[in-house]
């Protein structure tokens, strides 16, 4: 009973989107409506507001932690190992179709990112520092995010092992942050991927 009442309140608390509410108390355009997309970090940064990214991405990396948080302290130390599990990944899966804005969310990779600090420290340090090695060099949010995503699975198994539940939420949610990325990945492949700090054209497209 515990273990569901946590895994729903992480799908709610993920459904909350920073980037919305970050961009309306900015007066900002609704994230949604340009550059990606995506109601995300990054696109608020192509508004050409760096506070209001950096309060979208403590927001949507917070409520990725918070649920893990709760779900460890509320929960027997038996159970607690799964209901952490479940709230990571369902708190991801929240960002991505949340219920508070007609399942169009995000791409995640925040959220994550506060989910994999949840379960351990280091996980969560070797995703930014993956994240930040791969931005450094190729100026793309976009492809350092897929990189840190085929690289959570891998360092969770070699941290906990294949058989803990944290092995299955986070390979489950890398595979969700990849799918979400595809279309990335086919401007990767195109060359036309926008970079970091780029600003978003009044006509682009969506996600």
């Amino acid at each position: 009973m515990t273990t569901g009442i946590l895994a729903v309140a992480a799908y709610l608390i993920g459904s909350i989107s920073f980037a919305v509410i970050t961009s309306k108390l900015f007066r900002l355009p609704d994230p949604r409506t340009y550059g990606s997309g995506n109601p995300g970090a990054t696109n608020v940064l192509r508004s050409g507001n760096k506070a209001a990214a950096v309060l979208t991405l403590l927001g949507d990396a917070l409520k990725g932690w918070l649920p893990v948080w709760l779900a460890q302290h509320f929960s027997s130390a038996e159970a607690a190992p799964l209901a952490m599990a479940l709230a990571g990944a369902l708190a991801v899966v929240g960002h991505m179709l949340p219920v508070f804005h007609r399942f169009q969310g995000g791409k995640g990779v925040a959220t994550a990112l506060g989910a994999l600090f949840g379960f351990s420290v280091y996980l969560g340090l070797g995703a930014i520092s993956t994240w930040l090695i791969i931005a450094a060099f190729f100026r793309m949010s976009s492809f350092a995010s897929i990189l840190s995503a085929l690289f959570a699975p891998v360092a969770t198994w070699l941290l906990f092992g294949a058989a803990h539940p944290f092995f299955a939420s986070v390979a489950v949610v890398a595979v969700l942050l990849i799918y979400r990325h595809r279309q990335n990945i086919k401007n990767i492949l195109a060359g036309t991927e926008s970079k970091l700090g780029q600003k978003a054209r009044p006509d682009a497209p969506s996600r």
